[in-house]
């Protein structure tokens, strides 16, 4: 059976959802487990589903048992009989139906959402959202309150989350709630929101089918938490880029102009950050004709709060409306009409020319309001392009960066030049030059971990760098330095080799 568009919010039995502990029992019973599901598919299988194609998978799951049953059911989106759905699903599927899990008609269960098991960041759990659109050519067209499940942005966002532990952490916009369910694992206290209804049903679902305690709200941006402070917000808002006219699918589509809502997101969090507090946004933004995207982010926050932006794409006009087009299934080759989808395009193309941009950027935004001391320091904000490969998760590294930041503000020149600093373990020197060359023709310090950062440097840096053991202050390693080589370091220098994590405190 092929996906099909979403028919609004599912059936409700009322909190705590009183099916969910037989479902629970039966997929343990079943093996439904991420590791399960990827050894029974196989390799091939598992590589054909990521590009939307089930054959190989129906064929790797034909020996009946429960765990196949559900794989079919759910991950491949096909009919199974209903004997098959009754040994797998004991006495649960006319109460799935009922809430709009599965249809059943006189020989056959179909899945009318997805139900799939997931492991990551120490997490396993089971996650409900809508049907995967588009599986084996089928029309991508989904309705406008569509949930998504385990999308590559809500991957991402998890990779990116801070995972120090807490005690209030909100999920704003949270979909199914993927982010709450890895939040509640090291914060005391979870808020999820959205604004769609479905949403919410689904993340109360996840919540009770994952034994998870989330408080989940209604509302749009912060209304649901007005007065209140958390130490950790995270969000995968509806960042796309369009007029805010028209129709709107929810996961996307904010209604509101251009990047507003990121602009909104980014403006008001801060006052909903305790001190010291972390916010971590995934979001799209207007890169102005002539560049300059760097200083109109920047002026969205206030100076008691540290930003730390990663532009990891830059997508040209026609591409990005081309892409999120086809998104919403309205491209002729996923069934779309074809004059419907050239006018469209040629509108949204001209209302982007219009606002003055070139491009759109996709990245990382990353906030931290400062603490006690650190807020008469000057707020630090860095903007960068980094669109090379990175080592996943990225949470360590988030945290670290702000840890530097903080270090550096309080360190004047004198007590820098006092420190004895330490190369980060991950570090590793590379040299390139002509065969045979007496000198190397460039030196790259190259970390092997976090944003996996390369940095060209001269002898005199790289030789400073290779003497940071901890052992020496850094006053008297320039000074050597300055006299067995050519060149000389400023501290300038040292501060950005800290900044980017070449070099480290101790401690």
């Amino acid at each position: 059976m092929s996906a099909a568009p979403s028919k609004g919010a599912p059936g409700k039995l009322g909190a705590p959802f009183g099916f969910v502990p037989q479902v629970r029992d039966a997929l343990r019973r079943a093996e439904y487990t991420f590791d399960a599901v990827t050894t029974v598919l196989g390799s091939e299988a598992n590589a054909a589903l990521l590009r939307n194609e089930t054959t190989p998978g129906l064929r790797a799951t034909i020996g009946g048992s429960p765990l196949e049953t559900l794989t079919r059911l759910w991950l491949l989106q096909t009919t199974v009989p209903v004997e098959a759905a009754q040994a797998a699903l004991p006495g649960l599927v006319d109460a799935l139906c009922a809430v709009g899990v599965l249809e059943r008609s006189v020989g056959e269960v179909a899945a009318r959402l997805d139900l799939r098991p997931y492991a990551a960041d120490d997490a396993h759990l089971w996650i409900a959202s809508d049907l995967t659109p588009g599986l084996d050519g089928a029309p991508t067209r989904v309705s406008p309150d569509h949930v998504l499940g385990l999308s590559p942005a809500a991957r991402s966002l998890v990779e990116l989350t801070v995972r120090d532990r807490v005690g209030s952490a909100l999920d704003l916009g949270t979909g199914c709630g993927l982010q709450a369910l890895h939040l509640a694992g090291h914060s005391g206290r979870v808020v999820a929101t959205d604004v769609n209804p479905r949403a919410l049903w689904l993340t109360r679902l996840n919540a009770s089918l994952n034994e998870v305690a989330i408080e989940v709200r209604d509302g749009s941006l912060f209304e649901p938490v007005t007065g209140e402070e958390v130490d950790l917000i995270v969000s995968n808002p509806p960042f796309v880029i369009g007029p805010g006219t028209g129709e709107r699918l929810v996961y996307r589509d904010s209604g509101l102009p251009g990047d507003a809502v990121v602009e909104q997101i980014v403006r008001a969090a801060p006052g909903h950050l305790k001190q010291g507090g972390t916010c971590q946004v995934l979001a799209n933004w207007l890169v102005p004709t002539g560049g300059g995207w760097q200083d109109r982010m920047a002026g969205w926050v206030p100076d008691d709060c540290d930003m730390w932006v990663v532009q990891r794409e830059s997508v040209d006009l026609p591409s990005y409306v081309e892409l999120w087009l086809k998104d919403a299934g309205l491209h002729p080759s996923t069934g779309g009409s074809r004059t419907d989808y050239l006018r469209r395009y040629d509108a949204w193309l001209a209302w982007l020319e219009h606002t003055g941009a070139e491009a759109v950027g996709f990245g990382w935004i990353n906030l931290r309001r400062r603490a006690g001391p650190e807020t008469s320091q000057r707020p630090s904000r860095r903007l960068e392009e980094w669109p090379w490969e990175v080592a996943q998760p990225l949470g360590d590294e988030v945290a670290a960066h702000f840890a530097r930041t903080a270090t550096l503000g309080a360190v004047d020149d004198e007590a820098l030049l006092a420190a004895k600093l330490r190369v980060r373990a991950d570090v590793r020197q590379e040299t390139l030059g002509a065969p045979g060359a007496a000198d190397p023709g460039q030196i790259l310090l190259r970390q092997q971990t976090g944003l996996r950062r390369a940095r060209q440097v001269d002898t005199a840096e790289a030789a400073l760098v290779g003497a940071c053991d901890g052992d020496l202050p850094l006053g008297s390693l320039l000074d050597a330095i300055a006299g067995l080589t050519a060149g000389t370091v400023s501290v300038a220098t040292v501060r950005e080799l800290v900044a980017e994590g070449y070099l480290t405190f101790p401690g």
